[in-house]
């Protein structure tokens, strides 16, 4: 088997030169055969149809090349010498090579050369005139076909290799769309919490002298806190390897808008001075839900990082067919620095799910010196848009 498999290599690189080869070599031993077919002894005229051959069979080894050049001396050489078999080569090839305006007028000009030189030999005309187009139709007609199926066959390979080429893109795009999502998603469910965290030990960092029941107070809101944090990890590590949701939803148990009073709470027991007003109908819809807890938590975070001790405003309101409205606005903090450094992809990202939804997200500091996170997102009118999923508690 290795052994065929590296004949069929040297046959496949070295096949149209063997073809070459066999071309000529059958158009030789066609000349010579008609050469020397008269029964007489070697004439002028024999002599003439010899060289004439030699040359047209010679010049086919150029037929890939220049193919209506070759045709052209093949036909030259039927208008003289009555020499058929170098034509209907070269028309082979031409028509393999191309089908236009070129074959169409070589064509014509070999059933010409081969009308006119029967009719010079004294042959019958009209017999060659109803022949000819058979003779030199097969040679073309072979020809068109073997050169439409081969350029069917480099169509398909083309199509199969940009098919291939088409989908390591869009695998290579959904790598990297499923890695951004992940990590999206990490940074919403463990940011929040390990910024809690950081807020606890700082405080009991800056006041050392605080007595033991704060002390305790802290150290349990810490370990909760640590302990939801991991628990959030652990299922969002669990539920990667049969995650089949086009947004990630299943990344993380589901946030609602009901769940903002929650999130809020978290940041007063971390000392931070949060005022919240939520103002939503009962039956908002899921994803609505989500990406404003999103926004929230997102915003909240950043004060937990940047502003721990500011005052802070969180206003959520909307209705079906005016749409979902959340503002978060912070006072000019008093203390400079952060508790844990930022990457700036928090915002980013926010923005990205946001506009997703078909809303609109716009950030950036207040006149007097704070910074204001506002977020508009859509609410059709509606009532099959509008109607919620349900998650049974015992999934959360």
């Amino acid at each position: 088997m290795r052994r065929l498999r590296r004949w069929y290599a040297w046959w496949v690189r070295h096949a149209p030169r063997l073809r070459d080869f066999l071309y000529v070599g059958f158009s030789l031993l066609t000349i010579v055969l008609q050469a020397a077919s008269g029964d007489g002894g070697w004439d002028i005229k024999d002599w003439y149809v010899l060289a004439a051959g030699g040359v047209a069979s010679v010049a086919l080894f150029w037929r890939r090349r220049f193919p209506a050049v070759v045709t052209a001396i093949g036909v030259l050489a039927m208008l003289t010498a009555g020499l058929v078999v170098p034509m209907g080569l070269a028309l082979l090839t031409l028509a393999i090579r191309r089908r236009d305006l070129v074959l169409a007028i070589l064509g014509l000009s070999a059933y010409a050369a081969y009308v006119l030189n029967i009719w010079s030999e004294g042959g019958g005309f009209w017999v060659s005139v109803f022949s000819g187009p058979f003779l030199i139709g097969s040679w073309i007609a072979a020809g068109a076909y073997i050169g439409a199926r081969r350029d069917l066959m480099v169509s398909l390979r083309d199509r199969a290799e940009r098919a291939e080429a088409e989908r390591e893109l869009r695998s290579e795009q959904a790598r990297l769309g499923e890695r951004a999502r992940i990590a999206q998603e990490m940074h919403d469910v463990l940011a929040h919490k390990v910024s809690l965290i950081a807020l606890h030990a700082g405080g009991l960092e800056v006041n050392p002298a605080v007595g033991p029941d704060k002390v305790e107070g802290s150290a349990r809101l810490i370990r909760e806190t640590a302990r939801q944090a991991m628990e959030d990890l652990r299922e969002v590590l669990g539920v990667l390897r049969s995650d089949v949701s086009v947004d990630g939803a299943d990344l993380t148990p589901v946030p609602r808008a009901a769940d903002l009073e929650r999130l809020v709470m978290a940041s007063r027991d971390a000392g931070v001075s949060v005022a919240g007003e939520f103002n939503l109908p009962d039956d908002v819809p899921v994803s609505i839900g989500r990406t404003v807890y999103r926004v929230v938590q997102e915003s909240l975070t950043n004060v937990h990082k940047h502003a721990r001790g500011a005052s802070t405003e969180v206003l959520v309101y909307g209705d079906r067919g005016d749409g979902v409205t959340v503002r978060v606005t912070n006072v000019r903090p008093v203390a400079a620095g952060s508790l844990l450094p930022g990457a700036g992809a928090g915002l980013v990202g926010l923005r990205e799910r946001v506009q997703l939804a078909g809303g609109r997200l716009s950030t950036g500091p207040t006149p007097e010196g704070g910074w204001r996170v506002e977020g508009w997102l859509p609410w059709p009118d509606s009532r099959e848009s509008a109607e919620p999923v349900h998650v049974d508690e015992g999934e959360r």
